[in-house]
């Protein structure tokens, strides 16, 4: 079993190389991660193309969701993108912040922060900032946000109630996230759970969905709602690297259930009512 710091150091590892993958790649795989399927071209993707604020450059076909969709972001709002890649949400959300907003985009790899930043020279929007740093630790002071937005990535993260922490850290009074990511309901087989390859795909990390939405609601958030909720299916020439075919045919007469879910929640306006223990909302 790998350590915290190992996980983190395999998806960092992973998602340097996916960083310079083509979107189509990406696309047919679990999250850019592992096998391409012949069976189906987007396992997980969702289609950004007619958003405004779509720049192709920054589409690697890497989330599971809309969440700048659905994050109900206005103009002049300051917007936290955790996870942001090669800046996709974040050029969508500056299309709705306009030029008296801004957004912070935070990512660990290195390459997609240099993709990401050369992605926003281009686009000339100087209030758009890439960060390198840790979700779990983020580069930014205590609320300031006014929404926080993340596709696909705290699966990739092994204590994802630190994330949430965070999240509520960062969070103004009264803010609120829009997040997609997997969830799953039943158990997987254990040579996906063991597959690095899984794990980096935002599959074999992601947690029971009643267990994700309880950490959401163990961090004081309120208002907690599923905006979107999607079946992701795996396609069986993917699932054949890792397991038998006898175990295909049990994994598909299973009852598991691998769900995108886009999850809204809010943080209280009052911070009595939210100050527990090591929330880091009372400053």
């Amino acid at each position: 079993m790998l350590t915290d710091n190992e996980l983190k150091a395999l998806v960092k590892e992973k998602y340097s190389v996916i960083a310079e993958q083509p979107q189509e790649q990406n696309a047919a795989s679990c999250c850019g991660s592992g096998a391409c399927s012949t069976e189906v071209y987007n396992l997980m993707a969702d289609d950004y193309t007619q958003l405004n604020g779509y720049n192709p450059d920054a589409d690697l076909g890497l989330g599971c969701g809309l969440p700048t969709e659905f994050a109900k972001i206005k103009r002049g709002d300051l917007v936290i993108d955790l996870g942001s890649g090669a800046g996709n949400d974040c050029f969508i959300a500056r299309s709705l912040t306009g030029e008296t907003g801004k957004v912070i985009g935070i990512d660990f790899t290195e390459k997609m922060i240099e993709k990401a930043r050369t992605n926003a020279e281009k686009l000339g929007w100087h209030n758009v900032e890439f960060r390198l740093g840790d979700i779990e630790k983020m580069p930014v002071s205590a609320n300031i946000a006014d929404v926080v937005v993340s596709n696909c990535v705290l699966n990739l993260v092994p204590n994802k109630y630190n994330v949430l922490q965070e999240i509520f850290r960062v969070l103004k009074p009264g803010g609120h996230f829009s997040i997609s990511d997997i969830v799953l309901e039943g158990e997987l087989p254990a040579q996906l759970k063991q597959a690095a390859e899984m794990y980096a795909g935002c599959v074999s990390g992601a947690i029971q969905k009643q267990v994700y939405l309880e950490l959401i609601s163990a961090n004081s958030f309120t208002n907690i709602t599923i905006q979107k909720e999607k079946v992701i299916t795996i396609p069986d020439d993917i699932l054949l690297h890792y397991i038998s075919k006898e175990e295909l045919i049990d994994f598909r007469n299973s009852n598991l259930g691998i769900y995108s879910v886009t999850v809204y929640a809010e943080k209280p306006v009052t911070q009595e009512a939210c100050c527990t223990p090591g929330s880091g909302c009372c400053g």
